[in-house]
């Protein structure tokens, strides 16, 4: 099938910066940059007169910063997907969520690398799956609802013992939906991978405890897992569960990455199988790819019970998608409808 060129706007104050990422997004003749800015005001301005499907906006930047950039976006073009670019500082993570819960699609890095050659491969990596999910995956052919094979099972086969949820693109608002409408009394462990880099994960889980006031923190390694606290994978990490005298705990470690991603779904639901079986809740999220479609296997064929997030709430139906495609969710629910069937499965 023949498909128009997805048109990108750069919004960075760097020229270098700009003309790394030009020359990554130049790699894939599916993806062109049709505009640059300096700045969010030059960005909105050029907007009045050009069209693009998607901005890669700068969190700093002079005159008019990201965040003040992308509020005035979410209102002039409600429907355009905005991917933040941020430098790995605390600072810049903390800006970055800020723009994920006003409504950024997602975020990239900016390259670290020591040559340009390092750099630009860096980018496209990471930026041009981004783009052609965020823009195509409008645009799918997918089976519809009514089409999607489901598991019959309409409850756990055994008392839930923990919660295991995966999600990337789009992730943390719909991780903030989920958690923030869980009643009180759920009191199940809840252990999160989430695909983002390092320090940006230790910024999400303050952002989670804030609102949720649940104990969230960015999980250490032989940490005993306890109930009502929420465990998110660190960023270049897998996250898996263990037993250790009789108590299960978090290991963390650095093996190959799985799907491209470290932290990756997979090894969190692998080893939350091997260890609690039929005892496991597990939840797929919005995100880009298929991670976690190997562990969602293992899962159900240890009965434990899946929902993945339905398309039409997802800001990218890949994982969900893969997993409600193969007949391994026992439920495809909206965003809004997943915590209070958490809450119904564990008796709530």
């Amino acid at each position: 099938m023949n498909r128009s060129v997805i048109k990108v706007l750069l919004v960075d104050d760097s020229a270098v910066i700009r003309g790394l990422m030009t020359q990554a997004i130049n790699l894939d003749d599916q993806i062109s940059v049709v505009g640059s800015a300096m700045h969010g005001q030059a960005a909105l301005t050029w907007l009045n007169s050009h069209q693009a499907d998607v901005v890669v906006l700068d969190v700093e930047m002079p005159v008019m910063d990201g965040i003040s950039c992308l509020k005035q976006l979410r209102q002039s073009h409600p429907d355009l997907p905005v991917i933040m670019a941020s430098s790995l500082t605390r600072a810049g993570a903390e800006i970055t969520l800020q723009a994920l819960d006003l409504g950024a699609a997602g975020c990239v890095a900016k390259p670290v690398a020591s040559n340009a050659t390092e750099a630009i491969a860096q980018m496209a990596h990471d930026l041009l799956p981004l783009i052609k999910a965020l823009v195509r995956g409008r645009q799918t052919d997918s089976q519809s609802l009514t089409q999607l094979q489901v598991r019959t099972t309409t409850s756990p086969v055994k008392t839930p013992m923990v919660l295991v949820i995966g999600s990337s693109t789009g992730g943390p608002n719909a991780l903030k939906t989920v958690l923030s409408a869980l009643p009180e009394k759920f009191s199940l462990p809840i252990l999160i991978a989430q695909h983002m880099p390092p320090l940006f994960t230790r910024t999400l889980a303050e952002h989670i405890q804030r609102d949720t006031g649940r104990p969230t923190s960015e999980a250490v390694d032989g940490a005993l897992i306890e109930r009502g606290h929420i465990y998110i994978a660190p960023g270049d990490y897998h996250m898996v569960v263990d037993k250790q005298n009789d108590r299960m705990v978090i290991r963390l470690n650095q093996e190959a990455p799985e799907h491209f991603c470290r932290p990756s779904v997979n090894p969190l639901y692998n080893s939350a199988a091997n260890w609690y079986g039929s005892s496991v809740l597990a939840v797929m999220l919005t995100g880009m790819g298929d991670d976690g479609i190997e562990g969602a296997r293992s899962i159900s064929e240890r009965q434990g019970y899946i929902i993945a997030q339905d398309e039409r709430s997802s800001v990218v139906w890949g994982m969900p998608g893969a997993i409600a495609k193969a007949g391994l969710a026992n439920q495809v629910l909206p965003l809004r409808n997943i915590a209070s069937e958490l809450a119904r499965l564990c008796s709530l």
